[in-house]
């Protein structure tokens, strides 16, 4: 009896850890563009790994893990047509948080970000974080002077 308790352990625990291994595994969704595929490091990889840290601490909550956000509330970052065409607002949203209404996806929203209290590294690691992962796949790095030029809207 104590035998069969034993492998019944290990199976539930051999099971457990392969669960564990896909949810990681769709969690880490970024894409690394194929120029910076290496074994070292490049400027933009290692935002992405910083970005993704802060996107699992403060932005997930809302955008979700999967970067979907919840229709009608939260826009999508996933394929979202704000990123490639409103580059400058969206790290000014990052950066100071942002209100009123919007349209992401021929869908609008009007709901409230607050600021993040993020440096503009941060900022600039959360936005390549976002820019790169899932359907995502922006190479135009964003910057730390280019976080730093976006000012405050009145």
């Amino acid at each position: 009896m104590k035998k069969l308790l034993f492998i019944f352990g290990l199976i539930a625990m051999v099971a457990c850890k392969s669960d564990k291994k896909e949810k990681d595994t769709e969690e880490e969704s970024y894409v690394i563009p194929s120029s910076e595929k290496s074994s070292e490091k490049t400027p933009l990889t290692a935002s992405i790994e910083r970005g993704k840290k802060i996107y699992g601490e403060l932005c997930v909550t809302c955008h979700l893990p999967t970067g979907k956000g919840i229709a009608g509330t939260y826009p999508p970052l996933d394929g979202s047509n704000w990123l490639t065409e409103k580059r400058e607002e969206s790290i000014r949203g990052v950066k100071y948080g942002m209100q009123g209404p919007i349209e992401v996806n021929g869908e609008k929203y009007d709901n409230v970000m607050t600021p993040m209290g993020l440096s503009d590294q941060e900022v600039a690691d959360a936005m390549n974080y976002v820019m790169n992962s899932w359907s995502n796949n922006i190479k135009d790095m964003v910057t730390v002077e280019e976080v730093a030029a976006i000012k405050e809207k009145e």
